[in-house]
C-alpha cells in the first residue's frame, strides 16, 4: 500500500516522502498514530502543493538574504571604545557589539550567532566579518574601530 509520511517515521520514511509499505502496517500503526496517510490522487495533489508553497518560501527566503546581502556590503559600523597608545584595546569588541551597533546605526537586526568572528577584534582599524544570511549567501560586514 503507498503512503504519504505526515511525519519522520524512523527505517521507514521522511516528511513528504511517499513510500509502499505493508497494509497491515499502514492500517494498525501509521494511519492510527497520523503519521502517514493513504496516497490518493487527492493527496498527492495535496502534497505537490504543499511542496510548491514551500519552494516559493525558500525563493523568497534567498531572494531576502541577496538583498539584504547588498545592502549590508554598501554599508560600514562604527564602534567607539577605549584603547591605549600602541592601538591595542582595553578589551575586545564582541559580536553582539558588532550586531547592536550595527542595529543601532542602520536599523539592521542581525543575529550574533551567524557572524564568523573566531576571536573579539582587539585592535583599532577596519576589520571585515562574514555573515551567513542563507545556507547560500554570504556577506561580508566592514567594522571600524575606533578610540573613543
Amino acid at each position: 500500500m503507498k503512503v504519504i509520511f505526515l511525519q519522520d517515521v524512523k527505517n521507514k520514511g521522511k516528511k513528504g516522502e511517499v513510500k509502499e509499505v505493508a497494509t497491515g502496517y499502514a492500517h494498525n500503526f501509521l494511519f492510527k498514530k497520523n503519521l502517514a496517510e493513504e496516497a490518493t490522487p487527492a493527496n498527492l495533489k495535496k502534497l505537490e502543493a504543499q511542496k510548491e508553497e514551500v519552494r516559493q518560501e525558500e525563493a523568497a527566503e534567498l531572494q531576502a538574504a541577496k538583498d539584504l546581502k547588498v545592502e549590508l556590503e554598501g554599508k560600514e559600523v562604527e564602534i567607539k571604545t577605549k584603547a591605549g597608545e600602541d592601538g591595542r584595546l582595553f578589551g575586545s569588541v564582541s559580536s553582539k557589539q558588532v550586531v547592536e551597533a550595527y542595529q543601532k546605526q542602520h536599523d539592521i537586526k542581525l543575529d550574533k550567532r551567524k557572524l564568523d568572528m573566531p576571536e573579539p577584534f582587539k585592535s583599532l582599524g577596519y576589520h571585515k566579518v562574514n555573515i551567513k544570511l542563507h545556507h547560500e549567501v554570504e556577506a561580508e560586514l566592514k567594522v571600524h574601530v575606533v578610540e573613543q
